[in-house]
């Protein structure tokens, strides 16, 4: 049960709503609203409502706590008040811009994930202190103990025909008895220097609207804006055997060898090349005897 004193654990302050919006609200920006609540069940369900309702692009909505955050596969991410950034932002690519940029095709958004985790990925790095790598699609790990464990997931859903709303939830203090699972992770337990919230939201947001720009400026196009490249030098996933769960019980077990144009992940296995746009990809490694090994940094 969350407590209702904002101040209750001393070593997790709250975050600082003004001041974030004095910071990010800036005209001209991306961000156009950021409320930040007490508690919710899941940012992105709320933020969902709020599209629906004709929010514009650019809100944001952060909670201290969530007792319903879900990941991807409906998964659910659970953490103690304050200890981490919970948050959902609101993306309309699906209408021109002010300054008269054409709405983006929609069969490029599957992009924006990939284009979050990379924004995700860069600001932590800088701002926190600490090494960071992707797996595909779109979940953030960190080393701790030598071992690759994921500190934060990101989840994407579209409300209407015009936008997309995109979730994050990032461990940022959490202890090792607070984890969810075993192989979850935290900046804290990765040693990260820098553990406040407050700068390391405001950079992640940065991060966010400084690619989604350069994403737009390109009408989409990942090669052209570089974001293909920039998510392919940071992913661990590529280079690596995985095994991939397919929809229907299907399993293919394989070398990552690249991320394509449309962000589906390529597979070679048998001598032939398959890509993975669905399902749940999870890095294995080779042991003796030539089995495959399920590693532990990557459970949900």
């Amino acid at each position: 049960m969350t407590s209702s004193n904002r101040w209750s654990d001393l070593e997790r302050p709250p975050l600082n709503e003004s001041a974030l919006r004095r910071a990010l609200l800036t005209s001209p920006g991306l961000w156009t609203a950021l409320d930040v609540v007490a508690d919710t069940g899941s940012t992105n369900t709320d933020l969902v409502a709020r599209a629906k309702a004709g929010a514009a692009e650019g809100a944001v909505l952060v909670a201290e706590a969530q007792s319903a955050g879900r990941g991807r596969l409906e998964r659910r991410w659970t953490a103690p008040a304050r200890s981490g950034l919970f948050f959902s932002i609101l993306l309309r690519p699906g209408l021109p811009t002010q300054d008269g940029r054409p709405a983006v095709p929609v069969d490029r958004w599957g992009w924006l994930p990939l284009l979050a985790g990379v924004a995700t990925a860069a600001a932590i790095s800088r701002t926190a202190g600490v090494d960071t790598a992707l797996k595909w699609p779109n979940d953030l790990l960190v080393t701790v103990g030598g071992e690759e464990r994921k500190a934060a997931g990101i989840l994407a859903e579209r409300p209407d025909d015009t936008g997309l709303v995109i979730g994050v939830g990032l461990n940022v203090s959490l202890r090792e008895d607070e984890l969810p699972v075993p192989t979850a992770a935290s900046l804290a337990l990765a040693g990260a220097p820098v553990l406040d919230r407050d700068p390391l939201l405001r950079a992640v947001l940065r991060s966010v609207a400084e690619w989604y720009e350069r994403w737009r400026a390109a009408d989409g196009d990942p090669h052209e804006c570089r974001l293909q490249e920039a998510y392919a030098a940071g992913c661990a996933t590529l280079g690596r055997t995985v095994r991939a769960e397919l929809p229907g019980g299907r399993q293919l077990v394989g070398e990552a060898v690249a991320v394509d144009s449309d962000g589906r992940l390529v597979i070679s296995a048998e001598g032939r090349q398959e890509t993975v746009g669905a399902g749940d990809v999870v890095h294995v490694r080779q042991v003796a005897g030539g089995e495959a090994e399920r590693d532990q940094g990557d459970e949900r």
